[in-house]
């Protein structure tokens, strides 16, 4: 085993950690988390945050995976191989994803959600609780997938977004509304149908 763990960061017993692995300065690593051969995480990540709303799982990363500094992830999500993030990206529980999956800077998905392979969302993106992605999908700058039709309530409606489709920068996607395949929503939009 190949390990590169900076001396101030902190790996709790039971963490799986596979070969090849780099952990940056003054990260954590929570008991509950396997990460997969050849993934990098950089300084000041925390991994594997407990939660009442996670289902008592580890947080899977696959393999070959880059998390850039400052990124948070929750307790009970599963990643596929190839995961790359931005700075300072949020992911909570119960999420899982394939292969491939690009998180740009400062993006925050609110878990609950279910995520293909080849997504590419950019910086600043939100995707709310119970949200459906599939394949290939890409989600530029500032969009907001939303999920509560009678804010502030406990109803949550996730948005779905189907393979091949792209969501321009600065879109809201309103609550369970669905983005067809192949469909393009264009900048600034306010969607509150289904796009075919």
């Amino acid at each position: 085993m190949n390990l590169n763990i900076h001396p101030t960061s902190y790996i709790a017993p039971g963490a799986v950690i596979g070969n090849d692995v780099v952990i940056g300065p003054l990260s954590i690593i929570h008991k509950n988390v396997s990460i997969g051969d050849g993934t990098i995480v950089g300084s000041y990540c925390e991994l594997g945050v407990e939660t009442t709303l996670g289902n008592g799982t580890r947080l899977e990363i696959g393999k070959q995976s880059t998390i850039r500094s400052h990124s948070v992830f929750y307790e009970s999500s599963q990643f596929g191989d190839r995961l790359v993030t931005g700075h300072r990206v949020t992911v909570r529980e119960n999420t899982v994803a394939g292969e491939n999956l690009q998180i740009g800077t400062l993006g925050d998905i609110q878990g609950d959600c279910t995520i293909g392979d080849f997504v590419r969302f950019h910086s600043n993106v939100h995707i709310g609780k119970k949200s459906t992605i599939g394949n290939f999908v890409w989600v530029f700058p500032y969009v907001v997938l939303t999920n509560d039709p009678t804010p502030p309530s406990e109803t949550l409606l996730g948005v779905t977004l189907d393979d091949f489709s792209i969501i321009a920068t600065m879109a809201v996607i309103l609550p369970g509304v669905r983005i067809g395949q192949h469909a393009l929503v264009a900048a600034s939009a306010c969607v509150g149908k289904d796009v075919p």
